[in-house]
């Protein structure tokens, strides 16, 4: 079966009711036959459940559509995306270890390589996005463990060479760890490029309507195998109700990346070239600096478009004003189009000479483009440009 039919059809078990639509496992433990049972269980004799911290049907199933889609073995959800990435270095790093990674990355994953990892002695290198094979190859020290990326990358739609850098990490035997959150899999498939780690904010398109938090991670079940006993002692698991809601919404994946990157393409094409709009960037944009890549990674360029307003901040709160449309929100991924500006929001807290290298500027705007009539965002987003001058 194609996965678009998995997504659909992967389903816990029906109980005695005969149910169809999959139920809710709304519990926080679950019971034992005997004395005997649970001893086997919590001494992983046999499969079970034990308790919602370690696992739970309706938070499994959503796991088992993600690894279908990811093509891997096991995975883990967490309460939030942030808890997912940084249970993969947690359960794999420790005091010694070095992690090479791009320097284009989400702002709370700068925190964590920046600011917590090394209290507890992990080393880094930053790369830019665009290194050659010879610079990242150059990076990994005897002491390397991991290497870490997202792309394309969050908000500047940088894009990393997975094949690249997978025959990187092949060479050195690191683990291959890759945020594809902006992608989602249906855009792209990091395994297929060496990739044995793979983490996602499902709070984003895996919603798709701005419901629940989530995260989720998977890989080999060698590598999931620290990640999941991390989880389930330190407890940062995925409630079973934002599971459920999860699972239903991979039913409709496909479908609504699809639209979301339809609509993504066109009101990129109508925002180049429009006075006071200094650059617009989408993978898929001729004018993008690695549209090549972009194109042999990924069979479509995405729900983000970001472009760079001239003007200051004061006309960036003029603009935002007078658009009709848009939520104006920090978060992404939603069937409504949002924007926000990274500067003052996702990515404040980076340091500025690290913005300056990613390009994130005064003046630039991250859009999700939704599912809305692209004749109407288009329209609003042109009279909100010329009326903010």
């Amino acid at each position: 079966m194609k996965e678009t039919t998995k997504a659909i059809r992967i389903q816990t078990d029906r109980s005695q009711h005969n149910e169809h639509s999959t139920p809710l496992f709304l519990t926080s433990s679950f019971t034992f036959d005997d004395a005997g049972q649970g001893q086997a269980l919590f001494n992983n004799e046999i499969e079970g459940n034990i308790y919602s911290r370690y696992s739970n049907p309706s938070v499994q199933e959503f796991i088992d559509k993600v690894c279908m889609y990811e093509r891997m073995e096991a995975g883990f959800a967490t309460a939030s995306g942030m808890a997912a990435v940084f249970a993969g270095f947690a359960g794999h790093l420790q005091s010694g270890d070095h992690l090479v990674a791009s320097n284009a990355l989400f702002g709370s994953a700068h925190q964590i390589i920046t600011q917590i990892l090394p209290k507890w002695g992990i080393e880094y290198t930053y790369l830019e996005s665009d290194a050659p094979e010879e610079e990242w190859d150059a990076a990994v020290k005897p002491n390397t463990k991991m290497v870490y990326l997202e792309t394309p990358s969050n908000p500047g739609l940088a894009l990393v060479d997975l094949e690249m850098v997978g025959r990187v990490a092949k060479k050195h035997d690191l683990i291959y760890y890759v945020d594809n959150c902006f992608a989602t899999p249906v855009i792209q498939k990091p395994g297929d490029f060496g990739a044995n780690l793979i983490v996602h904010s499902a709070t984003k398109f895996m919603d798709g309507q701005g419901r629940v938090l989530g995260g989720v991670i998977c890989g080999t079940e060698e590598i999931m195998e620290p990640i999941v006993f991390f989880c389930r002692h330190t407890g940062p698991a995925m409630s079973p109700f934002n599971a459920w809601v999860l699972s239903k919404s991979l039913e409709t994946l496909n479908l609504r990346v699809d639209k979301h990157c339809e609509n993504a393409l066109k009101l990129a094409q109508s925002l180049e070239g429009l006075d006071g709009i200094k650059t617009v960037n989408y993978p898929f944009l001729d004018s993008h600096p690695q549209v090549a890549l972009a194109k042999k990674q990924m069979n479509s360029g995405g729900a983000l478009v970001t472009f760079d307003l001239e003007g200051g901040f004061e006309r960036i709160v003029r603009f935002t004003q007078l658009l009709k449309i848009p939520s104006k929100t920090s978060n992404l991924g939603d069937s409504r189009t949002t924007i926000t500006n990274p500067n003052t929001t996702t990515h404040s807290k980076v340091a500025q000479e690290l913005k300056d290298k990613l390009g994130i500027t005064e003046g630039l705007m991250r859009v999700s483009v939704g599912l809305e009539d692209i004749d109407d965002l288009i329209a609003d987003f042109k009279q909100a440009i010329e009326g903010s001058k």
